[in-house]
């Protein structure tokens, strides 16, 4: 169950990421997070109320708090670096956030057999190198690494937040809604005071209706990755969930390979198979 879930995540961020890094080309990084964020938490408020999410609060909530705080800057990072692109660079790159949960879980005690180590080592270094990796050329490649690097820590600890923030069903639609509004206050009031700087809310044209329907499928896609990933957190190795979670670059990469026709490098290619190697390592493990 841990490793149907955990890759079940990887797809739904991928998707996510690669619909947020065209979102953001056309669209301000801040408007798309506060949108995108804003339509989930909608639809995830009206799940709450239907099965009584309500009865599950308790002090739990304050992970999922939390969460929603660094989950926008994390975002925020991510979506400017894929815009600067190449996404079949940025993204894997963003994989280094598996960092955060493997160190805790490994703090908490996790343990993880040679077989598993194996995996781990092997999806990592699999992912990474699906990126490139790229580290010279202009200035715009660099600033979108650091915005990269920026991001993997905020995922990473959103990684870890939201897995502690629920123990049942009703528990985790309750703390993924609280996490989304939490995203959209703390995005929209950076975008409160980017717009006071001088920066631009919308594009020329105004709010882009047309891109309503991607906005709702980045934001659904984001939370229900992050509910599945709650829950192969919760019946499996945080070590486990985390690496098989972190293979979404990769998902990410091929779609801008096959839709954008982003030309991969044998390195990048070499790298997406040592992560499938890797995945099978952790599952049978």
């Amino acid at each position: 169950m841990t490793a149907l879930f955990a890759l079940a995540t990887s797809l739904l961020w991928g998707l996510a990421d690669f619909g947020g890094g065209l979102l953001t080309r056309r669209t301000p990084a801040l408007t798309v997070v506060v949108a995108s964020q804003s339509i989930a938490a909608v639809v995830l408020g009206a799940i709450v109320v239907a099965t009584g999410g309500w009865s599950a609060a308790g002090p739990q909530l304050w992970f999922a708090v939390a969460a929603g705080v660094v989950g926008p800057v994390a975002l925020l990072s991510f979506y400017k670096a894929l815009a600067l692109g190449p996404m079949g660079v940025v993204s894997p790159l963003g994989s280094l956030a598996v960092a955060v949960p493997i160190g805790v879980g490994l703090f908490l005690g996790e343990r993880p057999g040679l077989l598993q180590i194996a995996g781990i080592a092997v999806a990592v270094a699999g992912v990474v190198l699906a990126g490139g990796p790229q580290l010279r050329g202009a200035p715009v490649q660099r600033q979108a690494i650091l915005l990269t690097l920026i991001a993997a820590a905020g995922f990473g600890t959103v990684f870890a937040l939201i897995a502690e923030a629920s123990s049942s069903v009703t528990g985790l639609f309750l703390a993924l809604f609280v996490q989304r509004v939490t995203n959209v206050v703390t995005g929209g009031a950076a975008l409160a005071v980017s717009v006071r700087r001088g920066a631009p809310a919308l594009p020329e044209g105004g709010f882009p209706w047309a891109s309503l329907p991607a906005l709702a499928f980045v934001g659904l896609a984001d939370v229900a990755a992050n509910g599945t990933y709650s829950v192969a957190a919760q019946h499996g190795p945080v070590t486990v969930a985390a690496v098989l979670a972190s293979l979404y670059p990769v998902v990410t990469a091929l779609a801008a390979r096959g839709l954008l026709r982003e030309r991969l490098r044998a390195a990048q290619a070499a790298g997406a198979g040592l992560a499938l190697v890797g995945t099978v390592l952790l599952a049978t493990g």
